[in-house]
């Protein structure tokens, strides 16, 4: 039983755990690194390597995503970011690229969001991912899906993530028509992607409305404000330890439909993304650790998505620094620094065969220590 602390008379609180918390612990066999594998499907779409970009318009334009996907990874375009608010939206970068860290980075970004979305820029964006030859996946809110739907489905993309701070299966309103996940899935032909959440009832509830990978987490950060926003903290191991609980628990239920868990937030290493994996992730999803490529549409700056929230922003502006090298250096390397913040997946491989395992569904049973 997991560890349940009394904070006060009549109030107690689970102890959970981040991913600095723990450390992986190698097994008795070790493996060759070119014997490793880092491939993984989601539904009839392979990638080479456990990386879906992070939806901001700081790091994923029409061109990285694409270039993203080149590489092996998964680029998610956001349908309501800068691409479908401006024609062209290079200028609009530029400045943003140029702004200080202070009151004003925040304000100017709700006033370049204030821009409405554009459908034929949908289209027309959707048209430019398909053109780079890759899988094309989009981002939307759980508010904006039912409007933008449409749209999106008639540009035809190949996954649709339908993405918020916290999404759940059962939304309540007594004012407007909920998104009704199930139902809008099960209408659908194509495979859907929904989070993040945080615990194994939320996680297990996703995974009932036919989604076909969940996102654990809030894309939680150095840089994120959901914490003293929203007093929500999310300890990501714990999280992603529980959501392949509930996992086990769906395999069960329906025998043997898998859902993949994709793991948004407390990632900056290769060795960030091995405990992340270690702790059933499928995935992980990578904001701030890609805009230090030289690809990356905001030239270095970084935000969250919900960073430019007109009336209740959550993420800081973090100011544009030298780029680290090109996607594909961030990715695989050579590495000229030490940190774990280049080469990530070659860090990742050799993470998999110190410990002995072929690939990436092996590793989930990786053993782990707590050394904090």
């Amino acid at each position: 039983m997991r560890d349940v602390v009394e904070i006060g008379l009549g109030k107690t609180a689970q102890r959970g755990y981040h991913l600095d918390d723990i450390a992986i612990v190698p097994s008795r066999r070790t493996r060759d690194v070119d014997d490793v594998s880092t491939a993984w499907q989601l539904d009839a779409y392979q990638f080479g390597i456990p990386c879906v970009g992070h939806p901001s318009d700081a790091t994923m334009s029409p061109s990285s995503a694409v270039r993203l996907g080149q590489l092996g990874g998964l680029g998610v375009l956001n349908v309501e970011g800068l691409w479908t608010r401006y024609e062209n939206p290079a200028k609009v970068l530029e400045e943003l690229a140029g702004l200080d860290e202070d009151a004003r980075a925040t304000k100017r970004l709700q006033e370049v969001y204030a821009e409405p979305i554009r459908p034929d820029l949908i289209a027309e964006r959707v048209r430019e991912l398909r053109a780079g030859g890759g899988t094309v996946a989009v981002r939307v809110s759980p508010q904006h899906t039912l409007a933008l739907a449409p749209v999106i489905l008639d540009a035809g993309v190949d996954i649709l993530v339908i993405q918020g701070t916290i999404v759940s299966a059962e939304h309540v309103s007594t004012t407007d028509e909920p998104l009704n996940l199930k139902e809008f899935i099960a209408d659908l032909d194509l495979p859907v992607i929904v989070g993040g959440c945080t615990d194994y009832k939320t996680a297990l509830h996703l995974m009932r409305t036919g989604a076909a990978g969940v996102i654990v987490g809030i894309g939680g950060d150095d840089w994120s404000t959901t914490e003293s926003v929203l007093g929500i903290r999310v300890p990501m191991a714990t999280a992603i330890a529980d959501a392949a609980a509930a996992r086990r628990d769906y395999l069960d239920e329906t025998g043997g439909r898998y859902v993949h868990l994709i793991a948004d937030g407390d990632m900056q290493t290769s060795g960030d993304i091995a405990k992340a994996l270690g702790c059933g992730a499928d995935a992980v999803m990578l904001g701030e650790p890609l805009s230090l490529c030289e690809e990356a549409p905001a030239g270095g700056a970084w935000w969250h998505s919900a960073a430019s929230h007109p009336s209740l922003p959550r993420g800081a502006f973090e100011v544009a620094g030298e780029p680290l090298g090109s996607m594909e250096k961030l990715l695989f390397g050579p590495a000229d620094e030490p940190d774990g913040q280049l080469n990530l997946f070659g860090g990742l491989r050799r993470a998999m065969a110190k410990c002995g395992y072929r690939d990436l569904k092996e590793f989930q049973k990786v053993g782990l220590v707590l050394d904090r």
